[in-house]
């Protein structure tokens, strides 16, 4: 049985060089002609120290689940959100795919000691404005150049929510901590990185009901996370979030702040019509004895209870729960 696989004898070696010497075998002798090659230099390759990004992706699923907690409120349901995976281009390739009015925000990573940019569309501003204010969950037209003040007290919202997932969602690769720097509307005023330089960039998309889906980016300069590449490569399985709240919990916790008006009844006297009709301004009605006070919740009696005095203002102290 023959050995297809062997190395070369040092004659054939050779033959070899001399031929590529003497220029009678070209470089991509055997190759076909109709496959494209490029050159590549070994090493040149800045998403060779990033590996796969495995440990991003799951920081990217991981942050999917718990930015839904931060957009609930407002639009009052549960939104769906995909993470797509990162990709990595120049930041003036990123940048000019960008309209030139966004809601840009700028932030900074101390233990990485770099930044991150939180890109978010205006029309997903509008709606969420729209909703966290009582309105319906409906497109609205985005012909315009400025924010609101109510548009950016909603962006600045979602931006800290923002950021407090993504360092919750980090917890099980390394603690950081995200410090909001600064807010623009025009790409060209966003100075993130160079225009030449490398970024990494996280796109998430929320499915809405009834309305296009709007999406957001977190866009990580490479060398910021160039640091950590061991870590990215790495197979995270550890689970050590212990404030992703569950459901029940969120139920729970949103009942429990629920406004109840509250209300006491000091004395409820009798009196007949004849005297009620001889009324007049200024008249004094003089009330029983009170034994006890009617505490009610909401229309309803719940406690028994005493009139009394707190910090110079009249107060009831419960006394038992009927």
């Amino acid at each position: 049985m023959s050995n297809t696989s062997r190395k070369l004898s040092s004659d054939e070696v050779s033959a070899l060089m001399e031929g590529l010497q003497s220029g009678e075998i070209t470089a991509n002798s055997g190759l076909n002609n109709d496959v494209e090659v490029t050159d590549f230099t070994f090493g040149s390759d800045n998403l060779e120290l990033l590996g796969d990004y495995y440990a991003l992706r799951l920081i990217n699923e991981r942050f999917a689940r718990l930015v839904r907690s931060i957009f609930l409120p407002m639009i009052r349901l549960q939104p769906k959100i995909n993470p797509f995976p990162p990709e990595v281009k120049t930041y003036d390739e990123y940048s000019a795919g960008l309209n030139s009015f966004m809601s840009l925000n700028t932030s900074r990573i101390d233990e990485l000691r770099g930044s991150l940019l939180l890109v978010l569309e205006p029309s997903f501003i509008s709606v969420l404005t729209n909703c966290y204010y009582g309105g319906k969950l409906a497109n609205f037209p985005s012909a315009k150049a400025e924010f609101t003040a109510t548009e950016d007290r909603i962006i600045e919202i979602v931006s800290d929510g923002i950021s407090q997932c993504l360092e919750t969602a980090w917890k099980d690769l390394m603690p950081i901590t995200i410090k909001h720097q600064s807010r623009e509307i025009n790409p060209q005023f966003a100075t993130l990185v160079e225009s030449s330089d490398s970024v990494i960039i996280c796109s998430f998309v929320v499915q809405l009901p009834n309305v296009d889906s709007a999406s957001f980016d977190i866009i990580y300069p490479l060398q910021t996370l160039k640091p950590i590449a061991s870590l990215l490569r790495s197979r995270v399985q550890s689970d050590i979030i212990n404030d992703d709240s569950s459901w029940r919990e969120r139920l729970e916790k949103s009942v429990l702040n629920v406004p109840l008006p509250v209300s006491a009844i000091l004395s409820e006297p009798s009196v007949s019509l004849s005297n009620l009709i001889q009324f007049k301004e200024g008249d004094v009605m003089n009330l029983p004895p009170v034994d006890g006070v009617d505490f009610f919740v909401n229309d309803k009696l719940l406690f028994n209870a005493e009139i009394g005095e707190t910090n110079g203002q009249v107060a009831v102290s419960l006394k038992n729960r009927l």
